[in-house]
C-alpha cells in the first residue's frame, strides 16, 4: 500500500503559483510515489484553522502573500532566521504533529546571488517582505552594510529591527537616489523601478537580482544586462526556496535538475 503524503502553498491570491509545478516535478524525478502537491486559497485570518484541521498525511506547507507573518503564530518551533526577518514561507510537519516555521528564501537569496564576498555593499530598492529576506541575506554573506532606497522613510525605520537582528548595518537613500552597489536587490512590484533603469549608473561587476520574473526582463533586468552586470530573476529564487522546502518536507536529496526544466517549460510561451 503506497503512503500518501501532501504538501500545498497557500495564500491569496493564488491560482497563479508556479510551486506545485516545481514540486510535483521533483516528487516524480525522485520517485517519491504518494506524494501531492496543491494550492490551496487562504486569507490570512483562515490561517490558523486551516492548519489546525490538517491531517496527520500532511508533511509540509509553503506559504506566500500574505501569509508569511502569520505563519509565525501557528509554528511551535520557529527558526532563528525566520524569527530574524519575522516572516516564515515554510511550515513543516513535525513528529509529534506540530509546526516548524522557517524561512527558505533567505538561503534562496544566497545561492542564487552566487559567491558573494564579504564586505560587499548591498542596495535595496523596496522595504516590503522581500527586502526583509534580502537583509538577511546580506547579513549571511558578510556584507559591510545596507542602503534601502524606498519612497516611504516610514517602511524603511520598519525595517531597522531585521538589520539589527541579523547584524548588518542599514542606512536609508531617497527614492530615485540609487547608491552604487556590489549587489543590488529590487524588491517592488511591477513597473515600479522601471523610471530608474536609465538613472542608475550601472557597474559590469555589479550583481543584480530583480524579485519580478513577469514580464521577464523588466526594463531594470535588460538596462543591467546591457551594462555587463550579471543578473537574476525571481524565477531563479522560486526555484531555490522550493528546494530548500523540498528537502524538509521529504527528507530526500532535491532532483533540482528535473525541478529547475518543469520550471522553465512551464514558463515558455506555448
Amino acid at each position: 500500500m503506497i503512503e500518501i503524503h501532501r504538501a500545498a502553498v497557500l495564500g491569496k491570491p493564488i491560482a497563479h503559483s508556479l510551486s506545485p509545478v516545481i514540486h510535483n516535478a521533483g516528487y516524480a524525478a525522485a520517485g517519491l510515489t504518494g506524494w501531492a502537491y496543491t494550492a490551496v486559497e487562504c486569507a490570512e485570518a483562515e490561517l490558523p484553522d486551516r492548519v489546525a484541521a490538517l491531517g496527520p498525511e500532511w508533511a509540509g506547507l509553503s506559504l506566500t502573500m500574505p501569509l508569511k507573518e502569520a505563519a509565525l503564530s501557528v509554528a511551535a518551533e520557529v527558526s532563528p532566521v525566520a524569527a530574524a526577518v519575522g516572516a516564515a514561507n515554510t511550515l513543516v510537519r513535525r513528529h509529534d504533529g506540530s509546526w516548524f516555521a522557517d524561512n527558505t528564501d533567505v538561503p534562496g537569496m544566497v545561492e542564487v546571488l552566487g559567491g558573494i564576498p564579504a564586505g560587499a555593499r548591498f542596495t535595496l530598492l523596496g522595504a516590503g517582505g522581500t527586502a526583509r529576506a534580502a537583509i538577511a541575506a546580506a547579513a549571511q554573506v558578510g556584507a559591510a552594510g545596507v542602503t534601502v532606497v524606498a519612497r516611504r522613510p516610514e517602511a524603511i525605520d520598519e525595517l531597522r529591527s531585521v538589520a539589527a537582528a541579523v547584524g548588518v548595518p542599514l542606512e536609508a537613500a531617497a527614492w530615485g537616489d540609487v547608491p552604487a552597489a556590489d549587489v543590488l536587490v529590487s524588491t517592488v512590484p511591477r513597473g515600479v523601478a522601471d523610471p530608474l533603469a536609465d538613472v542608475i549608473a550601472w557597474r559590469p561587476a555589479t550583481v543584480v537580482f530583480d524579485a519580478l520574473y513577469d514580464p521577464w526582463p523588466t526594463p531594470l533586468a535588460a538596462a543591467a544586462a546591457a551594462a555587463g552586470c550579471r543578473v537574476v530573476s525571481g524565477l531563479d529564487l522560486l526555484l531555490a526556496q522550493a528546494v530548500g522546502q523540498f528537502e524538509q518536507f521529504t527528507g530526500h536529496t532535491a532532483p533540482v535538475a528535473a525541478m529547475r526544466e518543469a520550471l522553465f517549460a512551464a514558463r515558455r510561451p506555448a
